[in-house]
């Protein structure tokens, strides 16, 4: 199940091809699979940005844009100026990755910065684990807005969403094992006739079904 969030932050312009190959590069070193990333988080003033969008796309996560004001009331272990100057927080990719994993989610991979040959990297990303026993509690993300001055302790909807499109995965053959088993309980108020293949009998013992008395009439 994924329970991987990566914090993106970036500069103007950015392409694609240097936000994916620095997000897979962490993800490898860290012994991470892609496969667990269920969302990469950045700040609303970049949420637009074409580069953030594609690697997104590519990884087949969705890009989620969070409030600078909520990401500047995250704790990170790397604060920086320049962010601070261009978009209002401190911390871009740290702040984001651990807003989005939600309460409880856990710092794995502090903020990296691209390095692209002859010229100053674009991209940063750092990568937090959801903490697992918090999954059932983001069901509830996916509807409606957070209160007003909550977003440090919100879940994520846009994880909130992946995740509930994985699990619906699994539940859907468990949906579809109900429905046959309802259709053959009606079946059988329908058409007295067909006795059910077993009962249950005394103590737990299970015995052969007796056919009804106008069985076969």
């Amino acid at each position: 199940m994924a329970a991987l969030v990566v914090g993106v932050g970036s500069g103007r312009g950015v392409s694609a091809g240097e936000v994916l190959g620095l997000v897979e590069a962490t993800l490898a070193e860290a012994g991470l699979s892609p496969r667990g990333v269920a969302e990469l988080a950045t700040v609303e003033a970049k949420a637009g940005e074409a580069g953030l969008l594609t690697a997104a796309e590519r990884l087949g996560v969705p890009l989620c844009g969070y409030p600078a004001e909520a990401l500047a009331a995250v704790e990170v272990p790397n604060p920086s100026a320049a962010p601070l100057a261009a978009v209002g927080t401190a911390g871009v990719a740290e702040a984001a990755a651990l807003l989005a994993a939600g309460p409880g989610g856990q710092l794995l991979v502090a903020k990296r910065k691209s390095t692209p040959h002859g010229r100053p990297g674009k991209a940063t990303c750092a990568v937090a684990r959801v903490l697992l026993t918090d999954l059932r509690g983001r069901r509830s993300g996916v509807q409606g807005a957070p209160p007003s001055g909550s977003w440090g302790s919100v879940l994520s909807a846009c994880l909130a969403e992946a995740l509930v499109a994985e699990l619906l995965g699994f539940s859907r053959g468990a949906a579809r094992g109900r429905a046959g088993r309802r259709d053959a309980a009606e079946i059988r108020q329908k058409d007295p006739s067909r006795p059910a293949a077993v009962k249950s009998g005394q103590g737990g013992q299970r015995r052969p079904a007796v056919d009804r008395p106008d069985a076969g009439q």
